[in-house]
C-alpha cells in the first residue's frame, strides 16, 4: 500500500460582474467575484491540484490548460469529477483533504457546509474527510485590500 499527500493553490484577482463561486457554492450576496478563464472557483483549483500533486498526475494547468477553449467558463466541479475519474484510473483511492480559503469579505463560515458537500460529492468522499476553513489577510497584501481570493489544499491519496 502506498499513501501519498499533495498541495494545492490557487488565487484570482476580483471583479464585479462575476459570481464569488467557492467549492462549487455561488456565495449569495457578493458584489465580486474572480477573474479567470473558467468559473476561477479558487478552493476547487487548489483541491484539484491537491489531489494531482498526490497522485503524481501534474496538474490543473496540465490537464485544463487556459489556452483551450473547451474549458472557456467551464464548471470547476466537473473538473474536480474528471480529476477524481483521472485518480481512479491509475489506482489512487482519496482519503482525506483539507482546505482553507483566504478572503477579507464576504464571510463565508455560513456556506462551509454546503462547500463541503459540493466537493466530497465530485471527490467521491464523506463531507466529513473534507475540510474547509476560513481566513483573512488581516488586511495585508492584495487579499487584505480585497483585490484578490487565494485557497490552499492539501490531499492524502492511497493505492493498494
Amino acid at each position: 500500500m502506498s499513501v501519498r499527500s499533495g498541495i494545492g493553490y490557487d488565487s484570482h484577482r476580483l471583479a464585479g460582474g462575476r459570481p464569488l463561486v467557492l467549492g462549487g457554492v455561488e456565495v449569495p450576496g457578493a458584489v465580486r467575484g474572480p477573474v479567470g478563464h473558467s468559473d476561477a472557483d479558487v478552493l476547487t483549483h487548489a483541491v484539484i491540484d491537491a489531489l494531482l500533486g498526490a497522485a503524481g498526475l501534474g496538474d490543473i494547468g496540465l490537464h485544463f490548460p487556459d489556452t483551450d477553449e473547451r474549458w472557456r467558463d467551464a464548471d470547476s466541479i466537473g473538473l474536480l469529477r474528471e480529476v477524481r475519474g483521472f485518480l481512479h484510473g491509475q489506482g489512487w483511492t482519496v482519503l482525506h483533504v483539507d482546505s482553507t480559503v483566504i478572503c477579507e469579505r464576504p464571510k463565508l463560515g455560513p456556506h462551509r457546509e454546503s462547500m463541503r458537500g459540493a466537493l466530497s460529492d465530485a471527490i467521491g468522499i464523506r463531507p466529513l474527510d473534507v475540510n474547509v476553513k476560513f481566513t483573512t489577510n488581516e488586511g495585508m497584501g492584495f487579499i487584505g485590500r480585497d483585490e484578490g481570493v487565494a485557497a490552499l489544499a492539501s490531499a492524502t491519496v492511497e493505492r493498494a
